[in-house]
């Protein structure tokens, strides 16, 4: 009995220790010290809804919500238990079964507040998504949204419209016609011409003359160039939007470009030239220009591979989004851009990316962007050795390149397969493959890692999906690196970015860390839905 006691006093020691290691943000020390106070006293709930946090904390929803299961199963009437667990659902955007454990906190703690307000925001987002779902049209049936934007006719400030020309030139047409006539019958052809003139002028405006008081970057004609980008860039450092004709014009010029592209897409660096792969940024725009301070400008000696997760998190993805693609619309050599798990409609619904679009551009640019976010490709091959991807490796062998080419990925990510493999799984370090972590995708030890680079013929496998305290770590007898470019991430994780260089012929990598620099004082996940306080 005695020795019971103190197992259990123990236990206490350590879940205070754990509880202190979270505060400071060190989430992966928290998670072991959280377990070895499990280890001592399994049939305590709090252990495990604490645990669950810690793993919310590192994105790890599969773990956080088998945590939380369990501190269920210890005690029904824990309520922490279904709100971390209901946290998970609704990071993985599993909203139905999110709300059935906000429903069981609110039974459980009727007069709370905040599981009150919780609770509601669950069901605003469940009724939004049936409504969504409601009015939907049927795959076969849907247009492209880029179809329907005429870039050349937004001009008049705020409230222009991106109708296409098309839809008003009929009444201008009569208009014009109208004044015409006035002008060969009419005894006052002065007049008629004034009319003739202001009819231009309106023409003008409707038809793509930007406001006179806009004094951003812009595009002049078709041609994207390093000037227009820098002085972009430039404007985004200072807090200043671009105006939307011009954000219009490189999301539709980048949406064809992509989808032209294979879903794998080889890259040939040639001799005596280095090649630089960037992983995840997460909207951290003033971090991206730090790394072109320190590594040069995106050009055609100078090229890059930003491999996925642009957006969402950091409260900047609208610019880190327009500037990747301005620099792959300028030269579509100097920029390489694959897809990750966060640029999907579903991700970013949730992270802040869908709310800043509208509060920056407009709700067209939500559909627009989720559209072109089906284009970018799943992954790359750099001198046919290095595999770069997003996520990770398959939950079968014999995988061949041919079958990643193969892939139609011109779609939402779906939540098993190859596709949904590519953008979500993480490497282990036991051999064998595993449950994920994240509760989409799976685990791979380094034998899958070996298996599938020798029937491939490649050397190393390049991913990134998983901050790093150093912003890279090197893996699976070093057949497999992870590299992370979103220093301190969320503003909280303290971890270094990195990225790397390869040099052509040998592509042995060189790896450059760099730490965060400072940015203007918008919170991460400042545009994200209400119900994201559940993180916090």
């Amino acid at each position: 009995m005695e020795a019971n006691s103190s197992t259990i006093s123990r236990a206490e020691e350590i879940k205070v220790l754990a509880n202190e290691a979270f505060k400071a943000h060190k989430y992966n020390q928290a998670i072991d010290l959280y377990t070895q106070a499990i280890e001592l006293n399994g049939q305590n709930a709090v252990y495990w809804a604490n645990r669950a946090f810690a793993h919310t904390k590192l994105e790890e929803y599969g773990s956080a919500i088998e945590d939380a299961s369990k501190a269920i199963e210890i005690d029904p009437q824990y309520s922490k238990g279904y709100y971390r667990r209901g946290a998970g659902y609704l990071a993985l955007g599993k909203f139905k079964e999110a709300l059935k454990d906000f429903q069981q906190v609110k039974k459980i703690r009727p007069n709370d507040p905040d599981a009150s307000k919780k609770l509601k925001e669950c069901e605003k987002a469940v009724m939004k998504l049936k409504f969504e779902e409601a009015i939907a049209a049927p795959v076969a049936e849907r247009r492209s949204v880029a179809e329907s934007i005429d870039f050349r006719s937004i001009g008049k400030g705020p409230s222009s419209s991106s109708v296409p020309t098309q839809v008003v030139i009929v009444p201008v047409a009569v208009a014009v016609t109208a004044a015409a006539v006035m002008l060969v019958r009419t005894a006052k052809p002065a007049l008629v011409v004034g009319v003739l003139m202001v009819i231009l002028v309106v023409l003008g405006i409707l038809w793509g003359e930007v406001e006179p008081n806009y004094t951003g970057a812009r595009i002049e004609g078709d041609t994207i160039t390093l000037d227009f980008v820098k002085k972009m860039m430039d404007d985004f450092k200072n807090e200043k939007r671009l105006h939307r004709r011009y954000a219009f014009q490189i999301v539709l010029q980048i949406r064809e470009m992509l989808q032209a592209l294979p879903s794998l897409v080889d890259i040939d660096v040639p001799e005596g030239k280095h090649f630089t792969v960037c992983g995840d940024v997460h909207g951290q725009f003033y971090d991206l220009v730090n790394i072109f301070q320190l590594n040069g400008l995106p050009s055609e000696d100078n090229p890059y591979l930003f491999n996925g997760d642009f957006v969402d998190r950091g409260s900047f993805s609208v610019e880190v989004i327009l500037t990747l693609f301005a620099f792959k619309c300028m030269c579509p050599s100097a920029m390489y851009l694959a897809r990750g798990n966060h640029e999907s409609k579903s991700m970013n619904k949730i992270y802040g990316f869908e709310g800043e679009v509208r509060a920056k551009l407009n709700d067209k640019f939500v559909e627009l962007f989720a559209e072109v976010f089906c284009c970018l490709p799943l992954a790359h091959v750099i001198n046919g050795k290095v595999f770069v991807v997003h996520g990770g490796l398959f939950s079968v062998d014999g995988v061949k390149l041919s079958d990643i080419r193969a892939i139609d990925r011109f779609c939402e990510p779906p939540e098993e397969g190859l596709m949904c493999e590519l953008l979500w799984s993480d490497p282990q370090p036991l051999p064998g493959r595993g449950p994920s972590k994240r509760g989409v995708g799976l685990s791979f030890g380094g034998d899958v890692t070996k298996r599938f680079l020798e029937e491939n013929k490649l050397d190393l496998v390049l991913r990134s999906h998983e901050v790093k305290d150093e912003g890279y770590e090197v893996e699976h007898d070093g057949k497999l690196i992870t590299v992370f470019s979103a220093p301190n991430y969320c503003d909280q994780m303290g971890n270094k970015g990195a990225f790397i260089r390869f040099t052509a012929p040998d592509m042995k990598p060189e790896i450059i860390t760099f730490s965060a620099v400072p940015h203007p004082q918008v919170k991460p996940m400042a545009y994200a839905n209400n119900f994201m306080g559940l993180f916090s």
